[in-house]
């Protein structure tokens, strides 16, 4: 693989952890101003800048509606309505990295339903990270020790959700438009959302709620833009390890910003959690790495076998 095409995939995943984190922080920006599902209403209203980034020349803007397939979009689409709501509501209520060591549960529920459900094969240096995952979440919890709230409820409301929607584009194949996996993720928080805002939503005033709120929606579209162009750059196992750095602009943001700094425990659950996905990540670094030495030497002794005699 091209090293240049590659460090490029990186630095788009990194890029759109960035655009992710920053949207994160907006949501929280809007806390006791509006309702998170209004917030969450408005994500997906400004998503739609996005769309025509997204599209594939061979597309039609008719495939956001013309599902290949349409059980799979609706799961998608209603995983990322309660994913977005719940973790607007998460960011609004807790500390930044607290919402987000939380929120990295995700790997747990995606194994643990991709033996269920997938039947596929997990190795033990998966369930090693995902174990280990588990316990840093539970040193920065310490149920029994300090109260939990709907915060916390949320965070893991949106682990769960997003975990379903993994799983859902799985079950849906790789042939499934851009458009269509796009626009299941619009029009799950349009729909759901928008239905659960009515009874509080009130119209934005003040020039400064209207820029978090473009702020929230467009950034957050902005990093699936830039994680599809990641993905079509680098191998999936190279694209996941910038993810981490998520945990470091949400302590930044929870210090400077919002100004929640961490507790001991808190900081030494978010390193457990960061490093059970630095180990699955390692693994999966060993494996394709032998994978490209395998190939090579295959490729070698072909070269060999076919070499002409010199006279």
């Amino acid at each position: 693989m091209n090293m240049a095409f590659l460090t490029s995939g990186m630095m788009l995943a990194f890029a759109a952890f960035s655009s992710f984190s920053i949207s994160d922080a907006y949501s929280k920006l809007l806390a006791g101003q509006l309702d998170p599902f209004e917030v969450a209403f408005s994500g997906g209203v400004f998503g739609f800048l996005i769309i025509p980034f997204i599209r594939n020349k061979n597309e039609s803007y008719k495939d956001i509606f013309a599902p290949t397939h349409p059980l799979m979009w609706v799961v998608r689409a209603v995983a990322t309505f309660a994913a977005t709501a719940a973790s607007v509501e998460a960011f609004m209520l807790l500390p930044m990295p607290e919402a987000l060591s939380l929120m990295f549960l995700m790997p747990l529920f995606v194994t643990i339903l991709s033996v269920t459900l997938l039947h596929e094969k997990v190795s033990g240096w998966a369930w090693l990270s995902v174990i280990l995952g588990f316990v840093g979440v539970l040193i920065v919890l310490r149920p029994g020790v300090r109260a939990l709230h709907l915060g916390h409820l949320c965070a893991l409301v949106a682990a769960i959700a997003n975990a379903v929607g993994v799983i859902a584009y799985r079950l849906a194949g790789n042939d499934t438009p851009r458009l269509s996996l796009f626009g299941s993720s619009l029009f799950g928080p349009l729909v759901g959302d928008g239905v659960l805002m009515l009874a509080h939503a009130h119209w934005p005033h003040g020039l400064k709620t209207w820029m978090f709120l473009f702020g929230y929606g467009f950034l957050a579209a902005l990093g699936q833009l830039f994680m599809m162009m990641a993905t079509a750059r680098a191998p999936a196992n190279r694209v996941a390890l910038p993810q981490y750095s998520q945990m470091l602009w949400a302590v930044a943001f929870s210090y400077f910003l919002f100004h929640q700094p961490l507790d001991g425990w808190t900081f030494a659950g978010i390193v457990v959690v960061t490093l059970s996905g630095m180990i699955n990540w390692i693994r999966q670094h060993i494996v394709y790495e032998e994978l490209i030495l395998k190939e090579r030497r295959a490729a070698r002794r072909r070269a060999e076998t076919h070499v002409p005699d010199r006279a």
